[in-house]
Parts: structure tokens; sequence; C-alpha cells
């Protein structure tokens, strides 16, 4: 399928950014906007027909950027049965990294695990990078110097993403760099600064930062044979265990047959709740699904505008940490998730609180654990 830019592109308005002041909202993308599952994992499948093309005889790594390309990483991996890793700005007990920075997030700090690129870059021909969007390259080559530099050798690079937004200069320091770009949609951002201009700001702000934690709605499951993307995992492998949990999910909370459910997954942990929002939506369901985020959107009425109402929310996995989710529905069932470890009781609360406000009775938080119960 050829994707145009009515199908991937809407513009939104970051919230007090002055390295950027526009964000590329990708409709069928699954992060911000709730999306049929089936509708952003054909997306991603035709970013991975690419890749598969470009390198049928190469042994891949592919790298999945941390937040918003986790899971386009993850399904690349999974579907070409790659070696997969993601940056991340979470603490991992017992990793040591590669920091590197990203010029125009509010976050700016990315992590690569260096422990495991130690044990096992060797295996790999190739390093790919997976991103939602490339604007500039900075980010990217930023990374290839540092990884040329600590693993010094034959190690190629390539990137794939659903968007390029690169430059004829951006282009042309890959091709110094023998870096090569494979992308679904060629696009030209130097209008989308003026475009957020016009926007008016005046959507819902909600805020539940702190809320009394009545549970009265919500039940939690835990799901054993976790693995950690911010490792480095198989594909096939990761796969089948994403399978699992979605078989286990079944067994424990099953949802009849056109009955409608939402699928959230939590910040830098996506892919496996995309997945189990597909499986689900075969099954003859009405599901949606995307996630909550760190990035705060200013949120607007206008009906052009792609976000409209936003929940302010405590983060599941850092105390402190504002995160936000958007535009949220009533529906039959509510499938939280997430790999949070530990207590995760205030951002709970919230995210349930958040979804009782518009009229959702019937929440599971499903927790991906190392074992059946969170110790």
């Amino acid at each position: 399928m050829e994707y145009q830019e009515t199908d991937l592109v809407r513009i939104a308005k970051r919230e007090n950014n002055n390295k950027r002041s526009y964000l590329v909202v990708n409709p069928l993308q699954g992060k911000h906007i709730p999306v049929s599952p089936g509708q952003a994992l054909k997306m991603m499948d035709a970013l991975a027909a690419k890749v598969r093309l470009a390198y049928p005889e190469e042994r891949l790594l592919l790298v999945g950027f941390a937040e918003t390309a986790t899971a386009i990483g993850a399904r690349l991996a999974v579907t070409l049965d790659s070696g997969y890793i993601q940056t991340t700005r979470e603490q991992i007990p017992g990793a040591e990294y590669l920091c590197f920075t990203e010029s125009h997030s509010h976050a700016t700090e990315q992590k690569l695990v260096k422990n495991d690129l130690d044990e096992h870059l060797c295996r790999f021909d190739r390093i790919v990078f997976v991103e939602d969007e490339v604007t500039t390259g900075n980010t990217i080559l930023k990374i290839v110097k540092i990884l040329q530099k600590t693993y010094p050798g034959e190690i190629r690079f390539s990137v794939a993403s659903l968007l390029n937004g690169m430059d004829k200069e951006a282009f042309l320091r890959y091709e110094e760099n023998g870096i090569s770009l494979h992308y679904l949609l060629k696009t030209d951002h130097s209008a989308y600064d003026a475009r957020t201009e016009r926007f008016r700001g005046d959507g819902t702000y909600c805020s539940f930062g702190s809320v009394e934690d009545t549970a009265k709605n919500r039940k939690e499951i835990y799901l054993p044979g976790y693995q950690n993307a911010r490792r480095l995992v198989q594909g096939g492998a990761y796969g089948k265990a994403c399978e699992k949990i979605f078989k286990q999910m079944q067994e424990q909370c099953p949802l009849a047959e056109g009955k409608s459910c939402l699928v959230l997954g939590t910040e830098e942990f996506m892919y496996p709740a995309l997945f189990m929002a597909a499986r689900l939506e075969e099954t003859g369901c009405k599901v949606r699904f995307h996630a909550t985020t760190r990035s705060p959107i200013e949120v607007s009425r206008e009906e052009e505008y792609p976000l409209h109402v936003r929940y302010e929310l405590p983060s599941f996995y850092e105390p402190g940490r504002r995160t936000f989710v958007y535009d949220l529905e009533a529906y039959d069932q509510v499938r939280i998730v997430s790999d949070a470890q530990g207590s995760c009781q205030k951002g709970t609360a919230a995210l349930a609180a958040a979804l009782e406000s518009v009229g959702n009775k019937n929440i599971i938080l499903c927790r991906w654990c190392e074992h059946a119960k969170l110790v």
C-alpha cells in the first residue's frame, strides 16, 4: 500500500518547547490517537517489507527509539525475526549504558544497554535504527558516532522510519556516512512551525495528579514470562511471548464478540499491548489502541486538530514524572497493559480515575512480570 500525507500526518503543538514548536502525530501509529490495531500493524508491516527487501541475507539488529517508536521497532523485529533492542529513559538494574541526547525532545536523554551490545553485537552485520519520523537525522548520527568509536569494525548502519522529513543537506550527510534510508513517506517539515501558530490550544485539560484509589472498577492480573525489550531480545521469541500473554489474558478476562475494548500501553511499553489489541480485534471485538506518553501536547477544539482532551497523570514508572493520555472514550472493557515493576499505585489510580470519568466501568490492569505475582 502507498501511504499519503493525509494518511500519516497530523500536526500538533508541543507545550512550552522552544526547540521545536510542532509535533507530527501519526493517526495510524497508536501512540497519541486511538487507532484500529490492525491498521497500525499493517502500516508497520509495510515498513518491514522494505527492510526485508533491502537486506535479505544480512543479520540485522534493530534499534527502536523510545518512546514513540518502540512498537514499530518491535514489530519489525518480530516480522523479520531479527535481533531487537530499544533505547530507554528508564533505569535498569545492573545495566551499563551508551548515552546520547535528542535535541528537540522534552526528555532528552536516551540510553542503550551497553552490556548486551558488548556481548552480542558481533553476531550482526547491520544495525537498523527504527523511528516514527526522521527530521534532521542528527540524533541517529550521534549514536552512530558513539557506536563506531565504542565498537570499531565492519558493522553497517541503516535507518527505517515511517516518515522522513530530511532536507537535501541531511540526505547528503547520510550518504557521506554510508547510512542507508528506508521510509514509507517523504515529508516536508518547513511549514509545520507556521501551521501550529493558528491553533488556539483551547481544548480540555484534566489533571488526575492526586486521586483516591477506590479500585471499584478495576481488576489487576499478573502475566508471567516477561521479556524486557530494553535488553536485547530475538524477534521471534519476543513475538511468541506476546502471543502467550494474549492467550493468558483471554482465559482470565474473556470478551464476547462484538464488544468494544480499549487497550492501553504505558510510555515506552507499547508493542505487547498493541499485539494483544490486534489479536483481540481478530476475534470480532471492536478494539482501539493507544498509549500513555511523556509528551505534553496542547489540545484544541478545532475539528481539524488531532487531539482535543488531555489527561495529566502520575507515571507508572517514576514518582514525580508527569505523563499524559489523550481523547479517552467509554468502552465495554479497558485493558491497561504495562511492564511497570513494583508499586505503581498512584499511576494506576489516576489512569483508572481518568477512564472512569468518561464512563468506563470494567478496567483491567495487566502486568507483565517475571513471575505469576509481583514481589
